[in-house]
C-alpha cells in the first residue's frame, strides 16, 4: 500500500508542533513539519494564549504537509494541555484570547466553588482532582460568561476554526471538573449550583470522532481538499496514554513533561472517599476507559529554574544541567513538588531556596544542586504516588512506563527506578503525537483496536529500560520526604 499520512497537532505549554505520521501498513514513522513557541502573553487582564498566532502556525504546518505529501495526507488530529478554553459569542467569534491556566484570576475560586457545593460532593460527581486552575474555577472568575454562546476547550476551539464544528471531545472536557464521572455527560446539577448555563457547553463526542473536512475557507488557505479532521484523545495525556507501548492491561504510566501524570487505565472510575482524600483524578480515556491518575508537578520546576538562569547568565542546555545534577551530592535538599510555593512563582530558584529554609534544610547553591533537588524530589513523589495508586486500585505494578519529553532524562529515569524499586521502561518521547495518530488510524479503519495500535508502537519505536540499582538508599530519603510534605501542609 502507499503510505498514509496522518497529521498530529500537539500543543504544549511551551511549544507546539505539527508532525506527520507516515503509516505504511506495518510500521509508523514520524516527521516534524513545523515547530513553534506557545508561550503566553500578559495584558492588563492577565495571562493569555495568543490563539490567532497558534492557529496560524497550525495552518502553516498543514500547508507544508500538503505541499510535500499531496493527496497522501488523509487526516489531522489536535491535542493540547487540559482545562483551558475559549468563549464564542452568538456570531461565532472569539470573545477574547483564551486565558492561561496559571493566571491568578482563579485565586479564591476553589473556596467559592466549595461554598456553593461541598468539596466531597463535587468529587463524588466528577471524580476530578482539585487543582486551582480547573475549568470549574476559571469559569467562576470568568467576566465574559454572560456574553458567551458556546465554550470550547482549546483543541476543540482549533477544530472549530478548521471545520466549523462546535463539538467538545470527552477526554479534554473531563479535565474541567464539569462532567459527571459515571455518565461522561455535563453534570447539570453541578453547573446549576455554580450558576453556569448548560447551553454554552454544547455537544460532546468520543475520541475518534470524525468531524469532517476542513471548511472551504481553510481549504483555500492550506491547499487541502480531502483531509478529514478527527478528534483523537484531545487532551494530550489521553493521547500519550494511548501511545504507551504496554502489552498488559494493568500498566502504570507516567506521562512526563511540564507535568508528571501517573496512573492506570481502568474500566470504571474510582470515586471512594479514599480516592478523594488522596487527590486522584478520573479523567475520560480513549476507547471507553477511565484514566485514573494523579497530577504531579513535573519539568515545570526545572523549566522555570532554567528561565531564570538563562536570564541571569550564559544559558545552559538541559544535557549540561543533567550532568551537573549527576555530579551533585545525593539527598542534600528535598522539596514537595506539589507545594503551593511552586505553583506560579516569579523566581523558581528563590522559591526552592525559601522552601528549604522553612523546612530546615540546606538550600541549593549551584545549578547541579538545584537540578538534583528537583529530580530526587520528583522520584520520591513518584514512589509515594505509586504506592497509593497500587493501594487504591488493589493491584501491584510490575513496571513503570515513562513516556513524553521527560523520558529522555536518563538520570531521572534511573532515580525513578531506584525510588520505586520497579523497572522503568522509557519512551517513546513522542507518545502524545503517536497516540493522536493511532486514534486517527482507528477512525479511518486502518487499525482494528487500541491493542493493535500499541503493538504498532512497539514495532515502530525503541524504548530504554532502567533496572533498580540501589533502591535501599532511597528508603531513608523517602521517610524524610514524607515528613517534610506533611509538615508543609
Amino acid at each position: 500500500m502507499s503510505a498514509k499520512i496522518c497529521l498530529a497537532v500537539d500543543l504544549g505549554a511551551g511549544s507546539g508542533r505539527v508532525l506527520a505520521g507516515i503509516y505504511d501498513g506495518t510500521t509508523l514513522t514520524l516527521r516534524e513539519l513545523n515547530r513553534f513557541p506557545s508561550e503566553g502573553v500578559k495584558d492588563e487582564s492577565g495571562w493569555h494564549w495568543e490563539f490567532d498566532r497558534l492557529l496560524r502556525h497550525i495552518k502553516d504546518g498543514i500547508a507544508i504537509a500538503v505541499k510535500e505529501y499531496g493527496a497522501q495526507v488523509a487526516s489531522l488530529g489536535v491535542d493540547t494541555w487540559g482545562v483551558d478554553y475559549g468563549l464564542l459569542g452568538a456570531d461565532g467569534e472569539l470573545l477574547g484570547q483564551p486565558f492561561q491556566y496559571r493566571d491568578s484570576r482563579t485565586d479564591g475560586m476553589m473556596e467559592r466553588a466549595c461554598a456553593l457545593m461541598p468539596k466531597a460532593e463535587i468529587y463524588r460527581r466528577t471524580g476530578i482532582q482539585f487543582m486551582f486552575f480547573n475549568t470549574l474555577f476559571q469559569l467562576l472568575a470568568e467576566k465574559k460568561l454572560a456574553d458567551a454562546d458556546r465554550l470550547l476547550f482549546m483543541p476543540c476551539l482549533i477544530n472549530y476554526m478548521l471545520t466549523g464544528q462546535k463539538i467538545n471531545e470527552r477526554s479534554i472536557a473531563s479535565t474541567g471538573q464539569l462532567l459527571a464521572a459515571d455518565t461522561q455527560r455535563w453534570d447539570g446539577e453541578l453547573l446549576a449550583a455554580m450558576g453556569f448555563s448548560e447551553k454554552i457547553f454544547g455537544e460532546l463526542a468520543d475520541a475518534g470522532a470524525n468531524l469532517g473536512s476542513l471548511s472551504a475557507a481553510v481549504q483555500r488557505e492550506v491547499g487541502a481538499t480531502n483531509l478529514q479532521v478527527i478528534a483523537p484523545g484531545c487532551h494530550d495525556t489521553a493521547s500519550a496514554v494511548a501511545g504507551t507501548p504496554a502489552d498488559d492491561d494493568g500498566m502504570v504510566f507516567l506521562s512526563s513533561g511540564t507535568w508528571s501524570l501517573m496512573g492506570r487505565e481502568l474500566k470504571a472510575p474510582v470515586l471512594t472517599p479514599e480516592s478523594f482524600t488522596a487527590g486522584f483524578s478520573n479523567e475520560t480515556g480513549v476507547c471507553g476507559t477511565t484514566r485514573y491518575l494523579k497530577n504531579i508537578a513535573g519539568m515545570w520546576l526545572l523549566q522555570e529554574c532554567k528561565r531564570v538562569w538563562d536570564a541571569d547568565s550564559q544559558p545552559l542546555g538541559y544535557d549540561a544541567i543533567i550532568r551537573a545534577a549527576a555530579d551533585a551530592d545525593a539527598f542534600v535538599s528535598l522539596i514537595d513538588p506539589d507545594a503551593a510555593d511552586f505553583q506560579a512563582p516569579e523566581n523558581m530558584p528563590a522559591a526552592i531556596v525559601n522552601f528549604c529554609k522553612k523546612t530546615s534544610q540546606p538550600a541549593p547553591l549551584t545549578v547541579g544542586q538545584f537540578a538534583r533537588c528537583i529530580f530526587e524530589s520528583l522520584a520520591l513523589k513518584y514512589r509515594a504516588t505509586l504506592a497509593k495508586l497500587e493501594q487504591l486500585t488493589g493491584s501491584p505494578a510490575a513496571a513503570l512506563h515513562i513516556v513524553g519529553g521527560g523520558s529522555q532524562n536518563a538520570l531521572l529515569n534511573q532515580f525513578a527506578a531506584d525510588a520505586t524499586n520497579r523497572p522503568v521502561i522509557a519512551g517513546p518521547v513522542e507518545a502524545t503525537s503517536i497516540g493522536n495518530i493511532l486514534l486517527q488510524l482507528m477512525s479511518l479503519g486502518d487499525l482494528p483496536s487500541l491493542s493493535a495500535g500499541r503493538a504498532l508502537v512497539r514495532r515502530s519505536f525503541a524504548t530504554a529500560e532502567y533496572q533498580p540499582q540501589n533502591p535501599a538508599a532511597w528508603d531513608g530519603a523517602a521517610e524524610r520526604f514524607k515528613n517534610l510534605c506533611h509538615s508543609n501542609r
